[in-house]
This record gives structure tokens, sequence and C-alpha cells, in this order.
């Protein structure tokens, strides 16, 4: 073999073994998804997403509220402060 052929033997070597070492190791492969090379998990769909989603959600309408009573300077105040006491 010359050093071209050898050179490309070692490289696809060592991508064999990382390879089994990931599949060893139960380390879960990442994808690019933005232009800027940022490695992200594939996404999860199960119960507990779910319900971070659901609480997100939750908190999200929350803080639209607390938006709304902090600029809002008439008397409903009082009635917003107590319907968010009622809330879980």
């Amino acid at each position: 073999m010359n050093g071209g052929e050898c050179m490309v033997v070692v490289i696809v070597a060592m991508a064999i073994a990382a390879r089994i070492y990931r599949d060893r190791c139960g380390i879960r492969s990442f994808r690019r998804n933005d232009g800027f090379g940022a490695m992200t998990p594939p996404p999860v769909d199960d119960a507990e997403a779910r319900r971070l989603r659901d609480e997100v959600r939750s908190l999200k309408e929350r803080i639209a509220v607390l938006e709304r009573i902090a600029t809002d300077h008439s008397s409903s105040l009082d009635r917003e402060i107590e319907s968010l006491r009622d809330r879980p």
C-alpha cells in the first residue's frame, strides 16, 4: 500500500472504532439543526415532554396575566390577583 491508501484505511478504521465506542457507551447521536454547527439532541416525545410543554404553556399564561396587571392601573387589579391565587 502506498501512503494515500494507508491513510484511507486508517480513517475508515477510526470511524468504525468511534461508532463501536459510541454504541457500547450508549451515547445517542446528535444532529445539526442550525447553520452555526450547534448540536441538539433528537426530539423525545413522551409523557415527561408533554408535561413540560403543558407546564411551560401554563407559566406563559401566568406571565401574560402578570404583565397585564403590571401595566393596568384600573380597579381590576384586585380581581386579577385573586384569580392567580386560585390557580394551582
